[in-house]
């Protein structure tokens, strides 16, 4: 089995470095030296917390993109003074932050690279669909009644499609993928940003996106706030595609399928994701702990 040779934490880093990077910042990594000559000038702290623990750096951090433990430990992190903020990808996400960490959470995406995902819309087609498989719990159950029933249906419409699994592939197999297919089918239980869909909603292709709306991590699940709105889509619009609950599937399934030359995904992406959105989100964020 080839293996993915990113994580998303890493995708999401990178993504923080080219939205800076196109609202015209100057950007400085592991610069340590030049951190330490201006103790009052923030800094963006990314990674893991066995790695944020080592750095004694003394200015003021803007935590993320990565990962900063679950709530209570992110509480515990941010009551060091010199962390000012703290990302979370989407606001869902952000919202089980919150009651801990307060106003320091920072909702931020990882800017999309719109030229690194081209619009693949006027390639020639040979593919219909590209499934996309990032179920993470209970496959056991899941994949039979989600996966399976998705590509018993395409079957059985004589539609053609490719199955990725996630962790399974390299970006340019996925982007190979993309490019010879007309539309994605996004299967995964819940995502803080989904960055694999997006960049097929950059690259033109429409998404027809599994969204039950559920908490399904047993390990955030007692984070949950009632009125937290779980989405495996968390950006997302009708321009996009289209959503749907497994028990609906057919029907969404058989609408998207009509409306396919309609949509403008690549047009939601460049108004709502792309890397100078993302970069003048971080900066306005970086500037007001500039003044302070």
């Amino acid at each position: 089995m080839r293996q993915q040779v990113r994580t998303g934490f890493y995708t999401a880093f990178l993504g923080l470095v080219k939205s800076l990077e196109a609202v015209g910042c100057d950007i400085r990594i592991n610069d340590f030296a030049a951190a330490r000559r201006r103790p009052g000038y923030p800094i963006g702290l990314a990674g893991y917390p066995t790695v944020i623990s080592k750095v004694d750096l003394p200015n003021p951090v803007i935590l993320g993109p990565g990962d900063p433990g679950l709530p209570p430990a992110a509480a515990r992190t941010i009551q060091d003074p010199r962390f000012k903020k703290i990302i979370q990808p989407s606001d869902w996400i952000s919202d089980i932050y919150v009651p801990l960490c307060g106003d320091k959470v920072l909702t931020w995406f990882a800017g999309i690279d719109t030229g690194d995902w081209p619009d693949y819309a006027n390639e020639p087609k040979t593919v219909d669909f590209i499934v996309y498989d990032k179920i993470r719990w209970n496959r056991d159950t899941q994949v039979p009644a989600v996966l399976d029933r998705v590509t018993r249906r395409l079957t059985q419409d004589g539609r053609s499609f490719t199955v990725l699994r996630y962790g399974a592939h390299h970006h340019s197999e996925f982007k190979a993928a993309l490019k010879k297919s007309k539309a994605l089918i996004f299967l995964c239980e819940h995502e803080t940003q989904g960055l694999a869909y997006q960049e097929a909603l950059s690259a033109n292709i429409p998404v027809l996106a599994w969204d039950e709306g559920k908490m399904i991590d047993p390990v955030l699940h007692p984070y949950l706030l009632e009125n937290t709105e779980v989405s495996s889509v968390p950006y997302f619009s009708d321009a996009c595609g289209r959503r749907f609950k497994i028990d609906q599937f057919e029907s969404v399934y058989e609408a998207f399928w009509r409306l396919l030359g309609t949509f403008q995904p690549r047009k939601y992406v460049e108004d709502t994701l792309s890397l100078p959105k993302a970069g003048e989100i971080y900066l306005k964020a970086y500037a007001e702990l500039a003044r302070r």
